[in-house]
């Protein structure tokens, strides 16, 4: 069957009685769309550290080289890769026994509360090599706990409504606390650290804070979410091995072109994230780089409702293009920065921020609209599969992004250096910080829109 009308119906959801309404009745109330968009605040902080302080703390605190630094924060995600797809088989074990993933947000909660703060625990003095070995073990150990939460945290927005309209919705709430995690942690989480005069006291502070917050908004998703209807049949729940999993999901073409695009944007944009605190101290000269993070966030608060009303209006597609299109022209303008006023330079850092708030919403709105495709043509319920690829690769690329950044850093000539040691950094090193911020991350997402505009659905 050809992909060219929509295909919005769950394939399990309660069929209408002749002569019943065609609108039906709302399956989430505003306190259950609270609920699970809270979950987001926990999963925008773990997304968010690590991959804005993770690399500065290696490389500025620890005195990693900026070449091993890359390693360290690429290989835990790498093994995720193939840690994730295994736990999308756990979840949807569990739905075909239980008709329910929920308990394993309780995993991930716990999971966070006690590694988090693991990677930002070396004691002064380590010697580099070993803070890199300590920190590589941590993350490793904390992104491992943190898929129990992530994959079942996806799937749920297939299971829990069947209204493409719904999802959208729900999609711009959960993007929204999402953006406001990202705020929130992005900026309180170098402020905590610099409350402490000793660098290495207040990353351990600032890790226990973080961890434990996150655990908190896991927590409170759970209880929202494990009594709400599922609108999925039981006996039609499908378990299948990691690699069969990913040939599943690859087969589907509209999962499939919409993984790959979105795959490509969140490598970009963990390379926004990791080259923020090194832009704002090298290019703008504002040493406290929480400012222009919440910069990056802030507007992207503000027009996440507007972005809905575009996807209602337009299209999803549509809309994922347009905020696309706003993110590259932002982070283009930025080459500029070193040039104009600082209010200029930080209103073109607001652009970028519109974009992505759009860049968020719209793929996380439409991945339940292929996942439903997929069930109404193969007769499968098949949610943890897809949300497990999909989220292995949301993570290899925040993992991804920020490596190429160090990388790109490393081979430009940029000096690590230990908490509270200053250095110079080479004028060809200060050019790496603006391609690391601009340049890199548009020539990604630009790869991406020839997959978006050939985006099989349409919804």
């Amino acid at each position: 069957m050809g992909y060219g009308g929509p295909r919005c119906q769950i394939a399990y959801s309660r069929p209408m009685s002749p002569g019943a309404p065609t609108v039906e009745p709302p399956r989430l109330t505003r306190g259950s769309t609270l609920g699970y968009s809270v979950g987001a605040t926990g999963t925008a902080g773990f997304g968010t550290v690590p991959g804005l302080l993770l690399a500065i703390y290696l490389t500025n605190t620890l005195g990693v080289a900026a070449g091993i630094a890359s390693l360290v924060v690429l290989v835990p995600k790498l093994w995720d890769v193939f840690f994730l797809p295994y736990v999308g088989t756990l979840s949807d074990r569990a739905v075909a026994r239980t008709g329910n993933r929920a308990r394993f947000l309780v995993l991930g909660a716990v999971g966070m509360l006690v590694c988090f703060p693991l990677m930002f625990a070396v004691p002064a003095g380590v010697a580099p090599m070993a803070a890199a070995a300590w920190v590589l073990i941590a993350f490793l150990i904390a992104a491992s706990a943190f898929a129990f939460f992530q994959v079942p945290y996806i799937a749920l927005a297939a299971e829990i409504t069947d209204s493409p309209r719904e999802r959208t919705t729900l999609m711009s709430w959960r993007v929204g606390f999402q953006v406001v995690g990202i705020l929130l942690f992005g900026v309180g989480a170098p402020v905590i650290v610099s409350l402490l005069a000793d660098e290495n006291s207040g990353y351990l502070a600032m890790g226990v804070v973080v961890g434990a917050l996150i655990a908190a908004g896991m927590l409170i998703c759970w209880r929202v979410v494990r009594r709400l209807p599922r609108y999925v049949s039981e006996s039609t729940a499908r378990t299948h091995s990691p690699i069969r999993q990913l040939r599943t999901a690859w087969a589907a073409r509209p999962f499939r072109t919409l993984v790959s695009a979105f795959i490509l944007q969140a490598l970009g944009a963990g390379a926004v994230l990791a080259g923020a605190p090194y832009f704002s101290r090298y290019i703008l000269g504002v040493a406290d780089f929480g400012i222009v993070f919440g910069l990056l966030l802030v507007p992207a608060v503000i027009v996440m409702p507007l972005w809905a009303f575009v996807g209602h209006r337009l299209g999803k597609r549509r809309g994922f293009l347009i905020s696309s299109a706003l993110f590259m022209a932002g982070l283009l303008l930025s080459l500029l920065a070193a040039r104009l006023p600082l209010a200029v330079a930080l209103l073109l850092i607001c652009v970028t921020s519109v974009g992505y708030a759009g860049m968020q919403m719209f793929p996380l709105a439409m991945l339940p609209d292929t996942i439903s495709d997929d069930a109404a043509r193969t007769g499968e319920q098949r949610a943890g599969s897809f949300t497990g690829v999909w989220t292995a690769g949301e993570t290899a690329a925040f993992a991804i992004g920020p490596a190429l950044v160090l990388l790109l850093l490393a081979v430009t000539g940029y000096i690590s250096t230990t908490a509270g040691q200053v250095v110079e950094q080479p004028a060809l090193a200060i050019t790496g910080v603006q391609l690391a911020f601009s340049v890199l991350p548009v020539v990604l997402v630009a790869l991406s829109l020839p997959l978006i505009w050939r985006y099989p659905l349409k919804s």
